[in-house]
């Protein structure tokens, strides 16, 4: 494989800031029960070609039992009061108890004390000199300083407070103790940023809420503008401030709001590709924001050919890719991928992603 002349951190900012990157940034991420089923071969994919596999550390897995998925069945209740069923092993679980399911229990309910630590959605909190601590390793090593805000740190903890369906009805009825809840949200949300800004060299900010369906958003972007999009603007715009970038993860269709994400001050999205359209995502954001490409991993990553995944990430290239930037591209791999077909990303990406 090309060796590359820039280091990773400079190339990433270089694509997100629209800087001539010598390459598109490609990642991939292999969730728990596929590194348990190839275990020390696609160990060795990793360390041979660790450009696409940013911050792998061997030491770091454990394996468990027979390769493959292995089956749990776990209770966790968060410091938000949300009680969490676990039923894969190195999978999120889901809300199964919403504290505040009744609007009654908002009177004596409070969110967790920001100075307390950093949430993980699913889990309990991160000191914030761990969190730090993590943050001066990656800048003492060159590497990419990310501010890490939790996964589903604003519409998704709305639903798991309040439970899916109360929400929806609370933003079509409108009912006070929703705009209460919102503001109390952004309020804490906030607060973990200024927090975090007492790091004082972020390159980015990083976020997730997963705000669309398989086809469709849940809510209307008429309803996001009004209950989701004054939240972002605040807080991305806190976290902007001290001169990082804003990457926002989004899994779903949410091709209707990417405007209003940009508007909020999304620098780098990333988004699915088929669930919004390859050519929606060309038309609406391509030269305006730095598309982090979410491949397809439903599909085409477990299920189509090694040929078909060379294909493909081709043609993203040729479909999002510029000189001067603006693309990047993240593979995750779940059960049932085979390994051909991660060689076969990785054989891709080393041989696709050059611009120069």
């Amino acid at each position: 494989m090309r060796k590359p002349r820039l280091a990773y951190r400079e190339n990433f900012l270089r694509a997100a800031d629209f800087r001539y990157p010598e390459y598109v940034p490609a990642r991939i991420s292999v969730f728990w029960p596929v590194w348990n089923t190839y275990r020390e071969e696609l160990e060795r994919l990793a360390e041979e070609y660790s450009l696409f596999f940013p911050g792998f550390e061997k030491s770091s897995l454990e394996y468990s039992g027979e390769p493959g998925l292995v089956y749990v069945d776990e209770y966790r209740r968060d410091p938000f009061g949300c009680l969490w069923h676990f039923t894969i092993k190195g999978y999120q679980g889901q809300v199964v108890e919403h504290p505040l399911e009744d609007w009654s229990k908002w009177g004596s309910y409070s969110l967790p004390d920001p100075e307390d630590g950093l949430p993980v959605e699913g889990g309990g909190l991160i000191p914030w000199e761990e969190v730090f601590e993590s943050m001066e390793r990656a800048r003492e090593a060159g590497e990419l300083v990310v501010a890490p805000m939790p996964h589903g740190f604003f519409f998704q903890r709305l639903y798991y407070l309040r439970g899916f369906k109360n929400l929806l009805v609370d933003f079509v009825r409108r009912t006070p103790e929703i705009y209460e809840l919102v503001e109390a949200l952004t309020e804490y949300n906030l607060k973990l940023v200024e927090k975090l800004l007492e790091f004082k060299r972020i390159d980015v900010f990083s976020f997730g809420d997963d705000l669309g369906t398989q086809d469709r958003m849940p809510i209307s972007p008429s309803t996001f503008r009004e209950f989701i999009f004054p939240a972002y603007r605040r807080v991305f715009g806190l976290a902007k401030a001290g001169g990082a970038r804003v990457r926002l993860h989004s899994d779903g269709h949410v091709i209707e709001v990417v405007d209003q994400l940009m508007e909020a001050g999304v620098d780098i999205l990333n988004i699915q590709d088929r669930v919004n359209g390859l050519r929606s995502i060309e038309e609406l954001c391509k030269g305006r924001v730095c598309i982090d490409l979410d491949i397809d991993r439903q599909v085409l990553i477990p299920f189509g050919s090694p040929r078909e995944i060379r294909e493909y990430v081709e043609e993203v290239i040729a479909v999002l890719g510029m000189e001067e930037g603006g693309l990047m591209l993240y593979a995750e791999v779940h059960p049932p991928t085979p390994l051909e077909n991660i060689k076969a990303l990785v054989d891709a990406f080393a041989e696709k992603i050059w611009l120069k």
